[in-house]
Parts: C-alpha cells; structure tokens; sequence
C-alpha cells in the first residue's frame, strides 16, 4: 500500500510539474491570465499534491511496521485520501476512461481494506481482554490479570433480587 502511494505521490507531482511547464513554455494566456503565474501554481499543486500522497504513504508504511491501526491524524490522512481516490475515480470515468477508474478505485479499495483490517484486529483483540500484540508467550496472546482480592461477601438475603410481593396487573388503557 505504501508503495503504491509512494508511486502515485511521484506520479501525480511529475505530471503537474510538466503541465506547469507546458503552460510556461507555451506563453499563451487563458482569459487574461498570466501564463507565469498558471505554471507555478501548477508547480505549487505538484509540490503540494506530492508531499501529500508522500506522507499518506508515510502513514500507511507506519502502519504495516506497527502492525496497529492508525490513530489522529494518520487515520484522518487515510480516509481522506480515500475520498480524494473515490473523487479521482469519477473523474476519470467521464474524461480519461474506464482504465483510469479501474486504477483509482484499485488504490481507493486498498486504503479502505488498509483501515477495516486494523480495525478489526484492534476490535477482537480488545474483546478478548489483552488487545493485540505478542504477550510472554510469544504466541499472541496475553495472560489474564488475575482478580484483584476484595471483601468477602456478606450471607444473607440477596439485594439484586426484587423484593416478594403481592403483583398487581396493570391497568387497561383502552375504555
């Protein structure tokens, strides 16, 4: 997963890069814009996009070490660049093709199984009582904390039991 964000960050910045020099060598102005201003921003994007992919690839390389889901920002990284694959992906659909979206959706499926496994390892081992993780064993699991010692409890009537009465039956609501 890391690798293909890694890629994809490289990808997506080289591509603004030369669209920004493309409209810088071109020397054509669009609606009155001016072409310099056009090609650094397309740089800026290209910076800015890549650094962005670069560390969502960060985030999810630092998950497959920790073998833990993410948390704060790193989880918030991952979705969004699921949205932003999701968003991708239907552009792609309507101006490039079918081969495109197929592409996009692959990453966008591999960021949304990245998150539900974690997830659900995170889930069951918390449920087990011990989280996730080699205990002493080595074997994955954790030993049961043993019962803290308490007062013995006293004979007696029990008190979560209700009290024996007469029951009445509720009253009828309808006339």
């Amino acid at each position: 997963m890391a690798v293909v964000l890694l890629a994809e960050a490289f990808g997506v910045a080289a591509l603004n890069w030369f669209m920004g020099v493309v409209v810088d060598r071109q020397d054509m102005s669009l609606a009155g814009l001016d072409p310099h201003h056009m090609s650094m921003t397309a740089k800026i994007g290209a910076v800015v996009f890549g650094l962005y992919f670069a560390l969502c690839a960060l985030v999810a390389l630092l998950v497959a070490i920790r073998d833990r889901a993410p948390a704060g920002l790193g989880r918030i990284l991952l979705i969004s660049v699921a949205v932003v694959h999701g968003l991708l992906g239907a552009v792609a659909w309507g101006l490039i093709g079918w081969q495109a979206f197929l592409s996009m959706i692959l990453v966008l499926a591999l960021v949304v199984l990245l998150l539900m496994t974690y997830d659900r390892a995170e889930g069951a081992g918390a449920a087990a009582g011990g989280g996730a993780g080699p205990g002493p064993q080595g074997d994955g699991t954790r030993p049961e904390p043993e019962p803290e010692p308490g007062p013995e409890p006293e004979p007696g009537p029990r008190k979560d039991t209700p009290a024996v009465g007469p029951v009445t039956p509720p009253a009828p609501t309808t006339p």
